[in-house]
């Protein structure tokens, strides 16, 4: 799907004072034409910017740079554009090309630069180690946990973190990837507040610190 033929909008977001344009679809039917109860797995969840990449941007925002940051399933990439607005070295990483073609367009729009690359976690193509792992709603399936798991085994810097942060209703899935993650990680955890116009979201917000 080629990004130049779809119908796009801009939304603002301001974090810490910085303000960017984010580029995403207008329309959803452009980019999926099934029923998103019975695919569920094709149904294109990267299209919105949602609560946890913003608390997750927040988050990265406070974070000295330069750090070298890896984001996993990235969608729109609000954390990375966030992060390379304030000098970090940013790969961000999704399943599909076409939201990386987002963050391309929005990192163009505002002046930033962010690398893009397809990552299949179970299959990752990956030669570099970093300073952050980070991801929001990557929690999602019991038959991931090990490759998530893996990816942050293996590409993190022994003083790194892995920063996560997912909706309060993901507890169910969530609550046991991180009794895993214990084998190998300090699982820290606090709860952060979202006020929208419409309602506040609890986020969870995890990091990981290796444990030596």
């Amino acid at each position: 799907m080629d990004i130049r033929n779809l119908t796009l909008e801009t939304e603002e977001i301001s974090i810490r004072g910085r303000t960017l344009k984010i580029f995403l679809p207008a329309k959803l039917e452009e980019i999926f034409q099934g029923d998103p109860f019975l695919e569920v797995e094709k149904f294109p969840f990267w299209a919105k910017i949602w609560e946890s990449s913003l608390v997750l941007a927040d988050y990265v925002a406070t974070i000295e740079p330069p750090k070298k940051i890896l984001e996993l399933g990235a969608g729109l990439g609000v954390p990375s554009l966030v992060a390379a607005s304030i000098g970090h070295k940013v790969l961000a990483t999704d399943y599909e090309e076409l939201p990386l073609e987002f963050i391309k367009l929005s990192a163009k729009e505002n002046n930033l630069l962010v690398e893009t690359k397809i990552l299949d976690w179970r299959n990752p193509n990956l030669s570099e180690k970093f300073d952050l792992i980070i991801g929001s709603e990557v929690v999602f399936r019991k038959s991931l946990f090990d490759p998530l798991l893996e990816i942050f085994k293996n590409y993190l810097e022994d003083e790194g973190e892995v920063i996560l942060a997912h909706p309060s209703e993901r507890k169910r899935v969530l609550i046991p990837f991180l009794y895993s993650a214990q084998k190998y990680f300090k699982v820290l955890t606090s709860i952060r507040k979202f006020k929208s116009k419409e309602e506040t979201a609890e986020i969870i917000l995890n990091r990981l610190l290796k444990i030596k």
